[in-house]
């Protein structure tokens, strides 16, 4: 490695975003704490990101708020919370902090603020950081080899490239509560919803395939937050006969073992295609960003990703769902 162990006790990773690309920096992190296992580890990330902290505790041991910064769109800025923010980390006396942000045109000039500790992350063309502990900013491949990447840069050797969603004991028994009567692998889940309207494939195919669900016998989950039920409305008020409808009625965990038990998820691709890919559930992942080699799942037996935005066809989408059952039922 080119960080001693000895020389690292504590670790700041900065990643503040949502859970597709958390889950995907998951083969990361635990790369990171098989290498350095006694360190504390601390991520700097979005408020909901103490939660995936509490999931990931195997990896990740601590967390502090990142409140944003100028030119970043999760959240708005605001110089007193940054202040803040900056004497916090300054007084964890961290060895290292590792920027898992992106490429660093934003980023890595904040990170100057922060003393004195050693840098490492990304870096690109316009935010070049004058020291070996950063690399240059890997294109055109999967979010989660990007990220493995890093750590082979930094001498952290890979404990696999698979992802992982564990689900609490209390969020089965949630779901359990529900009494929903479902047999596992005898139903499909859609989760229609994106975050950004223009991530979101047309509610209408999503029932066509809900339809083709129920002429082979499966039941149909429809799942989404609250904030999404006018979406998941759309879906279920064009699905012919009854549908299991639980929008704003489960939360990650128990979505996650929906997702765990169900034969397949529909979904645009969005973070529940990476749960999905963790519980090894039979995917279709509607690409409505043009970058489906960086986002959709990495087992293309078992996921089937459909690029929207090069091929409008839904009888083509409707066929691989048909290709995926076959390939399932055949396995």
């Amino acid at each position: 490695m080119k960080l001693p162990e000895s020389d690292i006790k504590r670790i700041a990773v900065l990643r503040a975003l949502q859970l597709g690309d958390m889950l995907c920096a998951v083969p990361a992190f635990r790369a990171l704490r098989n290498a350095y296992p006694n360190a504390e580890i601390i991520l700097l990330g979005l408020p909901w990101e103490e939660s995936f902290v509490e999931r990931f505790s195997h990896y990740i041991d601590s967390f502090i708020h990142f409140p944003g910064y100028p030119g970043l769109p999760e959240q708005d800025f605001n110089r007193d919370d940054w202040s803040s923010f900056v004497n916090a980390v300054n007084s964890q006396n961290l060895d290292l902090i590792i920027q898992m942000q992106g490429n660093g045109n934003i980023v890595n000039k904040m990170l100057k603020e922060f003393f004195p500790v050693t840098l490492a992350g990304f870096h690109s063309q316009d935010s070049l950081m004058g020291d070996d502990l950063f690399l240059t900013y890997p294109e055109g491949i999967s979010e989660i080899d990007r990220h493995l990447s890093l750590m082979s840069y930094l001498g952290i050797a890979s404990k696999g490239r698979y992802l992982e969603f564990p689900v609490y004991n209390t969020e089965q028994e949630n779901l359990e509560a529900l009494t929903l009567k479902l047999s596992p692998k005898k139903y499909i889940c859609i989760h229609p919803g994106s975050r950004g309207s223009w991530r979101q494939w047309p509610t209408a195919h999503f029932a066509l395939l809900g339809n083709e669900g129920k002429k082979l016998g499966f039941d149909i989950v429809i799942t989404g937050t609250k904030e999404e039920s006018e979406i998941t409305s759309q879906v279920t008020e064009k699905i012919e006969g009854e549908v299991i409808d639980l929008t704003g009625r489960t939360g990650l965990g128990e979505v996650g073992q929906l997702i765990k038990d169900a034969y397949m998820l529909i979904c645009n691709c969005t973070g529940v295609s990476h749960i999905a890919a963790a519980t090894e559930t039979p995917s279709i992942v509607i690409s409505m960003d043009g970058q489906p080699e960086r986002w959709g799942p990495i087992n293309k037996s078992l996921h089937h990703t459909v690029d929207w935005t090069k091929e409008q066809d839904f009888e083509k989408v409707k066929n691989e769902m048909f290709r995926l059952m076959d390939s399932v039922n055949h396995a």
